[in-house]
């Protein structure tokens, strides 16, 4: 019982259109698959993604604080008053590092003056 394999009846000139067929529909994988992985097509799906996911943040917060009866004072007192922390809390940090370089510049200037004075 020997194996016997399938004969292949194509002519020659059927075989060549197959093996175009083939070859233009890898072609067309590898140009799709080219096109799916190229860094603009990457940057352009992700600023797509983020879009989406912002404008459905956006959406769901906003149903949050404004319902059919109107504007959910509760909800914007307490957003208020988050958007006021951070802007103390910004403020602060601002201050302290405005201090913080405000007393270096001042030594720097000491130190200047003093090695000025003993140069003299």
């Amino acid at each position: 019982m020997a194996d016997k394999k399938p004969q292949d009846n194509r002519t020659a000139e059927q075989i060549r259109r197959d093996l175009a067929a083939a070859r233009a529909r890898v072609s067309a994988q590898v140009e799709q698959l080219v096109e799916e992985v190229h860094p603009t097509a990457i940057k352009d799906r992700t600023i797509d993604q983020a879009r989406a996911f912002a404008q459905t943040e956006f959406e769901s917060a906003k149903s949050t604080i404004k319902d059919e009866a109107g504007w959910r004072v509760d909800r914007l007192v307490a957003v208020g008053g988050a958007v006021l922390g951070v802007v103390t809390f910004l403020l602060t940090v601002r201050a302290i590092t405005g201090a913080g370089r405000k007393k270096a510049i001042q030594k720097r200037e000491l130190k200047g003056l003093a090695r000025s004075l003993r140069d003299d």
